[in-house]
């Protein structure tokens, strides 16, 4: 009996690889975190794609918030209207239950947020961590207005939480 050279087997087994049925074509696909009435919903309401208005009227930018990885992740796309960018991810922590998020723009400012829902709107807080290192503290509150409209406000302290200014007012107008 004659057997196949090792250069035979060379060519011929991946070809048998791609035909067989893999282990991982069985595996079914975990459950989603977005169930009904799960606490994966509750950041729903800011999922769309968004023109984010200041108080004063004017443009500050565009906001396409999108859900993925099966519903786990709010993956926001922030482009300002002067052309800077940043992202953020946002996800229930699974061992505490709380909201995360984490910022990360073109310039290099990170910021770190965690919190839930308070009275109808997500409020997070957290830290600001700029390009050149410097820290301060941070919190948002997201405010569902409407089915169209979204308030994001941002309040900063530089003294350790004693006293606090806006960092950031913006209406979001949905535009789908």
């Amino acid at each position: 009996m004659r057997f196949p050279t090792p250069r035979l087997l060379l060519l011929v087994l991946p070809l048998v690889a791609m035909t067989a049925p893999s282990a991982a074509q069985n595996v079914q696909p975990p459950p989603p975190c977005a169930a009904a009435d799960d606490p994966y919903r509750a950041f729903d309401f800011w999922v769309g794609s968004w023109d984010v208005m200041l108080a004063n009227g004017n443009k500050a930018g565009t906001n396409r918030i999108e859900k993925t990885e099966n519903g786990c992740l709010l993956l926001e796309n922030w482009t300002a209207a002067r052309g800077t960018t940043g992202k953020s991810m946002n996800y229930v922590d699974p061992t505490d239950g709380r909201w995360r998020q984490v910022w990360v723009d073109q310039g290099g400012s990170v910021i770190y947020l965690a919190g839930g829902v308070e009275h109808g709107a997500m409020k997070l807080s957290g830290e600001l961590i700029d390009a050149a290192g410097n820290r301060s503290l941070l919190r948002g509150t997201w405010i569902p207005l409407n089915a169209q409209l979204v308030r994001q406000l941002f309040e900063q302290s530089l003294d350790n939480g004693a006293t606090w200014s806006t960092w950031f007012d913006g209406y979001y107008h949905r535009t789908e």
